[in-house]
């Protein structure tokens, strides 16, 4: 479960005020909203990479407002992927396991798991250097995916794909939600896409003063 309870996030003259909502385990959530509007933002506050000026930030009704990022259990697919050039698949698979001590048959038997999910099982030797976009995006969504995260926040997954490349991912999407359980929130500025994949979508919006945005409009759609 994820809950943001009155949070406000200032950044200069940006202000996003008195952001709620809730999330049950196990949902997929879309935040829509145009470019720029500071849809990445939420998922940094709730990452613990942005400062939260007020309200909590609640994970399964623990507060880890004030957390570090490492100990919130997150996984967190960034817009650019940051996938590590010097890395191949297999340790980009195994990456956050070694940060958080698992034991090397562990690691090994976790990053089969999630290659064959992913369909990259044939990549584990490879850097990213000449790896495709769908493929990148799938051993960034491996990385995050390592250490059986509580959520998964994805910043406009789909932004750098192709038509068909982004088809097949938003069934990857959903078919990676279903099967593990993990709660998503998933960042577009994309409508048809947000109501595609989430059964929760969240718009942000301009709000009453220059600077302010907000967000609001929850809709609750059947999940596909």
């Amino acid at each position: 479960m994820i809950e943001l309870s009155n949070v406000t996030i200032r950044a200069g003259e940006f202000l996003l005020p008195d952001v709620s909502f809730q999330l049950k385990s196990g949902e997929y959530a879309a935040i829509m909203g145009r470019t720029g509007i500071g849809k990445t933002t939420i998922l940094e506050a709730i990452c613990g990479l942005r400062t939260v000026e007020k309200g909590k930030v609640l994970l399964n009704d623990v507060d880890v407002t004030s957390w570090p990022t490492g100990d919130r259990n997150l996984g967190y697919v960034p817009q650019d992927l940051t996938l590590f050039p010097t890395m191949t698949v297999q340790e980009h698979l195994t990456f956050a396991m070694k940060l958080r001590k698992y034991k090397p048959p562990a690691q090994q038997a976790r990053a089969e798991e999630l290659a064959e999910l992913l369909g990259i099982s044939h990549l584990l030797a490879r850097k990213p250097a000449g790896l495709s976009g769908g493929e990148a995006q799938r051993v960034a969504l491996g990385r995050a995916l390592s250490f059986r995260p509580s959520c998964l926040l994805l910043d406009e997954p789909l932004s750098a794909l192709d038509a068909g490349t982004r088809d097949s991912a938003l069934e990857l999407l959903r078919s990676i939600n279903k099967l593990t359980g993990v709660t998503v929130i998933h960042v577009t500025h994309n409508a048809e896409e947000a109501r595609a994949i989430a059964n929760v979508v969240l718009t942000l919006e301009a709000g009453d003063k220059p600077g302010h945005v907000k967000l609001s409009n929850t809709e609750a759609n059947e999940p596909s």
